[in-house]
């Protein structure tokens, strides 16, 4: 009996190429013949003979690019110079729309040799690098660096190290710098003339796992509304449909496509059906990291699925709106040199973390500092509004009738730079609100709604406004609606402060104690919160708890005091009786009277 020989891996190391044409799909979408004909042009008349020229074979083909192995790292580097030198020659006068442009990645790596194929982590670090080089250009590791350094005729920038999908170990990269460039390799690596605008999102089209086609006008349904509603978002910009549907059905790479279509990030979901319920899973992704920033599942039930379509969307478009500005708030501050835009992410970041002092100056100098860059940057007007308008209707600062003068006089000026911003309509509803016009300010929340129907947090300012026109009976139901349309919203610490104030004033003290108990659950950064609770508990006979509810705002406030709070917003009866008993409620309670 012969015994079989132990089939043997053959390994070997090699630098490894890989590079693909940027922005493909979108080049196919505009002409399909024609970037097809060129492409293959490209690659057989300079591609291809620069790699055989320097000693490499093609090891795959991979419709929009290709795979290469040398056995030299510095033979690999002076291939892609060659052929991407030719190309930027050859295309120099296409359209910026229209122009072919590879990325290239090289890496070294011990690889598994097959006849026609190679793999391994050298491999795939290859590809990696690939999809982070920008149009034109050239990414190279830091094991590839180590052998090519003074040996290229060119220069390097160091762009630190970077997590790439599915490699273990961060990867420290550089960059080729492009020969008459002006920017230093320091700089070089913050710069880039293709960089995706922010706010930038593809919405891919949702994975039907119920297999069955019935499902799939309301799942391509909820998609398209998606993309809507999020193009509502101010500064964003998504994808449109018809693109964004080209990927249905395709198993794609969310780091590829985020790239090829020069987005920030990817939204990727699933629909399942079981029986009477439908369960959506979404995930939102960095396109530049492959990281999650965050994923959610909605389970409901089976009634009206139009009337489902709609909350599942609007309640999407209201989470994605807070997490995108985090993002955003993220990637810039690690900017050397923050632009107005920046600068107003940062400051939205503040203006969320809770109504204290500290976060509100925070939040207001960023906002000034973006107004200095551009003083017609409107989001950094309607940022510096809300801080004023926050401030004052919260008794943060004593100053109440400057800092409402002020919010409504950037208002205006937002609104006459951009008379459709939603936002900025809602902020000037909430001052005339404040200001003895709630009648005027609810119809303004209503045109802010007409804009933007997902602007959960008009609804909670209508609902606020309610009491001071007698209605106060009705403020539940509006805060609900916002809780409907965003119910895990960074802000909504609000609207639980907006019930658990009127319940308050109406006298319903045993409601009010839960509504702000909830609110200060959800964020204990709020002083006002503290003081209102104290004045409730304190109504309803509990002293011991009314004074450590009062010590805990001060601990966020020590400056605090009942006469902050004594400017006249409305003259409704019930409202006046109400907030005389709450005043009353915070003296028992232990706040100063001033």
């Amino acid at each position: 009996m012969v015994q079989e020989r132990p089939f043997r891996i053959e390994r070997r190391l090699s630098a490894i190429l890989a590079a693909d044409v940027a922005g493909y799909s979108r080049l196919m979408h505009h002409d399909e013949e024609a970037t097809h004909a060129k492409l293959r042009t490209l690659l057989a008349d300079d591609v291809e003979p620069a790699i055989t020229e320097h000693g490499g074979r093609i090891v795959k083909n991979t419709g929009d690019g290709l795979l290469a192995e040398f056995p030299s790292a510095v033979e690999a580097v002076r291939a892609a110079l060659q052929f991407q030198t030719r190309i930027r020659e050859l295309t120099n006068g296409d359209a910026e729309n229209r122009r072919i442009a590879f990325r290239v990645g090289v890496n070294i790596g011990d690889v598994i040799v097959e006849p026609h194929d190679i793999f391994g982590d050298g491999v795939n670090i290859a590809a990696r690098l690939e999809s982070i080089a920008e149009p034109g250009g050239v990414c190279i590791s830091s094991a590839a660096y180590d052998h090519v350094r003074g040996k290229v005729g060119v220069e390097f920038a160091d762009l630190g190290e970077h997590n790439l999908k599915n490699i273990d170990r961060p990867v420290r990269v550089y960059a080729v710098v492009r020969e008459g460039s002006s920017s230093p390799p320091a700089e070089y690596a913050k710069s880039s003339a293709h960089s995706p605008p922010r706010l930038s999102i593809v919405v891919l089209p949702f994975t039907n796992l119920s297999g069955g086609p019935e499902q799939d006008y309301f799942i391509d349904g909820v998609t398209e509304s998606l993309i809507s509603d999020l193009s509502r978002i101010s500064g964003s910009f998504v994808i449109a449909r018809s693109t964004a549907f080209t990927f249905k059905g395709k198993d794609v790479d969310v780091q590829k496509v985020g790239r090829e279509l020069n987005v920030r990030y990817v939204l990727e979901g699933s629909v399942q059906r079981g029986g009477n319920r439908l369960r959506v899973n979404v995930q939102l992704i960095d396109v530049e990291t492959a990281s999650h920033l965050w994923a959610e599942r909605f389970d409901k039930p089976i009634a009206d699925l139009f009337d489902m379509q709609d909350e599942i969307v609007c309640r999407l478009a209201n989470t994605l709106n807070a997490q995108l500005i985090e993002a955003e708030a993220r990637r810039a501050a690690r900017s050397l040199h923050p632009d107005a835009i920046d600068l107003s992410f940062q400051g939205n970041c503040c203006f969320n973390k809770g109504f204290t002092a500290e976060h509100m100056a925070q939040a207001r100098e960023f906002y000034e500092r973006a107004l200095v860059l551009d003083p017609e940057n409107t989001e950094a007007l309607v940022g510096i509004a809300a801080v004023d308008a926050a401030s004052a209707a919260f008794f943060i600062f004593s100053d109440r009738e400057a800092r409402f003068a002020a919010a409504e006089a950037a208002l205006i000026k937002a609104l006459s730079i951009s008379p459709q911003h939603a936002r900025a309509h809602m902020y000037l509803g909430a001052v005339q609100c404040s200001t003895k016009r709630a009648a005027q300010g609810i119809r303004e929340c209503e045109r802010a709604l007409a804009l933007d129907r997902n602007l959960a947090d008009a609804h909670g300012i209508i609902g606020s406004a309610k009491v001071l026109i007698g209605r106060g009976t009705e403020a539940e139901g509006h805060i609900e609606e916002a809780f409907r349309l965003s119910p895990r919203d960074p802000i909504a610490f609000r609207w639980m402060f907006y019930a658990g104030l009127t319940k308050l004033i109406l006298g319903a003290d045993v409601e009010a104690v839960a509504w702000l108990r909830r609110c200060l659950e959800a964020n204990r950064n709020y002083p006002i919160a503290h003081f209102q609770l104290a004045a409730a508990l304190a109504l309803l006979g509990s002293m011991e708890e009314a004074r450590a509810a009062a010590k805990a705002g001060f601990e966020l406030d020590p400056t605090f005091n009942i006469r902050r709070t004594r400017g006249r917003i409305s003259d409704d009866p019930t409202f006046v009786a109400g907030s005389k008993r709450v005043r009353e409620g915070m003296r028992l309670a232990g706040v100063p009277e001033g």
